[in-house]
């Protein structure tokens, strides 16, 4: 711990984003593809209209983790979020863990946005120019139905790889990816939200809230009360972005201060949004519609303003929705390599991961590794097996940050805290780390299956790696042992 407050004071990463950055950034990782996207899949096969119950019970799940989240950032403001916290709380096993965990939540995180970019643009595309791109080269060749992967007869999501390859490209050789630039990026996706609110509401009709439960269909997630909670286990992935604010706790001007108002501000925003387009979309459209069949990526957005006539709003609205899912992807590809960072620096992971560019200053290696593995998972995978195993990876991650701040208040007392978890160090980390188990109990068994042959591949890494290379295992090895600097923030390193 004393390390880790050692590298706070000592830092090189210029400290220049305010609360309002650390806000936009929180804003511009959370509207994303869990609204654009999931939306549709949850209502449409598994919560109906009480898809906005999901939200909330979700929301409170994320709630608990983001105070978790604001009171160990500002005790270890330092670069690699919860690897971080979980490092210097349970340890170096629980760290790695936690660590392969984020990698997997990143990594196919973005990959998720990409397959929800992709639907959007061929939407855009023939509302625009009339002009319908072939099904063979827009989505993915598998789709999962009844636990088992069944050929689709397409051949490959296109759009998916493109963007993919795109932003790493951008992100590799210099793209100045300013607080900023992002902050307008924000402000379109967060218009294009309240547009389709207000545009659309005057087309609700009441009669397709009923039944707002629809009755179970004999299959747990298949609506119902067990339907909506698996619901919340699938639109959890739309509040995964706040968690890339404590990637940036190095570049924070007052950490203590803004790293609260940033995490906590922008899930308080996105959750008052998400439950009010919610009730929008299925007021107005019928929840079975909202993921036709045969479409193994949804764009219930473009649905939902396709039933109202609007064709001129239907092209902005996917316009914005474009350059906001690719600025998701920014993000969420961005804050990979910082992980990886972390992890290296710590000797988990070869001395490469933590290299930066000597000419553009990024961290090429990592960053391009991430963005093939994007491309391909993109390419190849429907959208609801993407985003239901960043989902389960999310609460993972957010289970162990509840459970490190019970552990440091009583392991480490002495530690300042400027902000605590409110109610004392129990009630809300147990009722977090409790919602935490209870949605991923919801998950479905192949998930489940995924994500822990997932976690026994790293445990595998780690035991022939990574615990004979660590810094604690060998004390002589400095954290800091190449001579590049670490990378900067967001302004001046991308």
């Amino acid at each position: 711990m004393e390390q880790l407050q050692s590298e706070v004071a000592n830092s090189e990463m210029k400290r220049s984003l305010n609360y309002v950055d650390l806000t936009s950034v929180g804003i511009g990782a959370i509207i994303g593809t869990g609204i654009f996207v999931l939306t549709g899949i949850a209502a449409a096969d598994k919560a109906g209209p009480a898809i906005a119950i999901s939200f909330i019970v979700s929301g409170i799940a994320a709630g608990t983790a983001a105070l978790s989240y604001s009171e160990m950032a500002c005790m270890i403001p330092v670069a690699g979020s919860a690897y971080t916290y979980t490092y210097a709380t349970m340890g170096e096993f629980i760290g790695w863990i936690i660590g392969w965990d984020l990698i997997l939540e990143y990594l196919v995180g973005a990959a998720t946005v990409s397959v929800g970019w992709s639907a959007y643009f061929t939407a855009f595309i023939e509302s625009a120019f009339g002009y319908k791109m072939s099904s063979k080269w827009v989505n993915s060749p598998v789709s999962y139905v009844d636990d088992a992967f069944v050929t689709t007869g397409d051949y490959i999501n296109i759009p998916a790889i493109v963007i993919s390859l795109a932003i790493t490209g951008l992100l590799c050789f210099g793209i100045r990816e300013s607080a900023r630039v992002n902050t307008v990026m924000v402000g379109i996706k967060v218009v294009v939200v309240l547009l389709t609110i207000f545009a659309c509401i005057k087309n609700i009709n009441p009669d397709n809230y009923t039944p707002f439960f629809p009755p179970n269909e004999g299959k747990f997630e298949k609506y119902g009360v067990s339907g909506m909670f698996s619901a919340a286990t699938t639109v959890f992935f739309a509040y995964i972005g706040f968690d890339a604010i404590s990637t940036a706790a190095q570049e924070a001007k007052n950490p203590q201060r803004d790293l609260p108002i940033g995490i906590c501000g922008s899930l308080i925003i996105c959750t008052i949004l998400y439950i009010a387009v919610c009730f929008i979309m299925t007021g107005v459209v019928p929840y079975r519609e909202l993921h036709p069949p045969g479409q193994n990526a949804a764009k219930p957005i473009a649905i939902l303003i396709a039933a109202t006539g609007m064709n001129w709003l239907n092209i902005i609205v996917s316009l914005g929705i474009i350059f906001g899912l690719a600025s998701v992807m920014l993000i969420l590809l961005m804050g990979q390599p910082r992980i990886f960072y972390a992890m290296a620096k710590d000797g988990l992971f070869p001395e490469i991961a933590a290299r930066i560019h000597p000419k553009y200053k990024t961290p090429w290696f990592t960053t391009t590794l991430s963005g093939v593995l994007c491309a391909l998972l993109g390419g190849i995978l429907p959208v609801d097996v993407l985003g239901d195993m960043t989902s389960v990876g999310t609460l993972f991650a957010f289970f162990l940050v509840n459970i490190g701040v019970i552990i440091l208040r009583f392991k480490r007392p002495d530690i300042p805290r400027k902000f605590k978890v409110p109610l004392g160090p129990f009630v809300i980390p147990v009722l977090g780390a409790a919602l935490s188990i209870l949605l991923l109990c919801t998950a479905s068994t192949s998930t489940i299956a995924r994500l822990f042959v997932w976690m026994g591949i790293g445990i595998v890494i780690y035991i022939f790696y990574g615990r004979t290379h660590s810094k604690i295992n060998n004390p002589h090895l400095a954290r800091y042992q190449n001579e590049e600097k670490p990378m900067g923030n967001p302004e001046h390193a991308f």
